[in-house]
C-alpha cells in the first residue's frame, strides 16, 4: 500500500513539474493549458446547455456572452475601493441575478412535482464580498424567498427542498460559500 502512495506522489509530482515546464515554454504562443481538477465526490453532469462568456480587463473591464446575449461594462464598487462607474455592474450582481433566476426555477420545479405553484415567488438574492480569515476574498449568500400564495411551513419546505436537492448554484455553492435561505409565506 505504501509503495502505491509513493507511485501516486511520484506521478502527481511529476505531472506538476511537467506543467510548469509547459507554462515557462514561450515559444507557444498559440497553445492554451487546460487543467482539470475533479475531486473525488464531485458529481458529473450530461451538460444541456453551456453557456460562454469572456471579461478584458477583469473587474474594470467589459463581460460578454459568446452570443452577445449579456454585455455588461464592469468597475469595482466604491465600497471595495474603485471607481463605482455608473452604468456599471460588478460579478456580485451577475452572480445573484444568476443564482435567484435559478432558484426560482428550481423552486417552480419543486412545486410543481408537488402539485403547487410557485410561479409568482420573487427570489431575492443578495452576495457579499469580502476579505477571508484564512487571507484573499470569499463570498456570502442570502436567498429571501417570497410568495403570499403559500403557507409559510409549505413554502420552507419547497425552498429547501430546491435548494438541497434541485438548484445546480446551491450545489455549487455548498461547502464553498456561506449560503442563508429565508423565507416569506402567508
Amino acid at each position: 500500500m505504501a509503495d502505491l502512495l509513493t507511485q501516486r506522489l511520484d506521478v502527481r509530482e511529476k505531472t506538476a513539474w511537467l506543467l510548469r515546464k509547459l507554462l515557462e515554454v514561450s515559444t507557444l504562443p498559440n497553445y492554451a493549458v487546460l487543467i482539470q481538477t475533479k475531486e473525488p465526490s464531485m458529481d458529473s453532469i450530461k451538460p444541456l446547455f453551456t453557456a460562454v462568456a469572456s471579461v478584458t480587463g477583469g473587474r474594470n473591464g467589459h463581460a460578454e456572452a459568446e452570443d452577445h446575449s449579456v454585455s455588461v461594462n464592469l468597475s469595482v464598487p466604491k465600497a471595495m475601493g474603485g471607481l463605482g462607474k455608473p452604468g456599471t455592474t460588478t460579478p456580485e450582481h451577475l452572480f445573484a441575478a444568476g443564482y435567484a433566476a435559478c432558484f426560482g426555477g428550481a423552486l417552480d420545479y419543486v412545486a410543481t412535482q408537488r402539485k403547487k405553484n410557485a410561479k409568482g415567488a420573487t427570489v431575492t438574492c443578495s452576495v457579499s464580498i469580502g476579505p477571508r480569515d484564512a487571507g484573499g476574498f470569499g463570498l456570502a449568500v442570502k436567498l429571501h424567498v417570497k410568495d403570499a400564495s403559500l403557507a409559510q411551513a409549505e413554502l420552507a419546505q419547497l425552498a429547501r427542498e430546491a435548494h438541497e436537492k434541485i438548484c445546480p448554484y446551491s450545489h455549487a455553492t455548498r461547502g464553498n460559500i456561506a449560503v442563508d435561505l429565508s423565507v416569506e409565506g402567508s
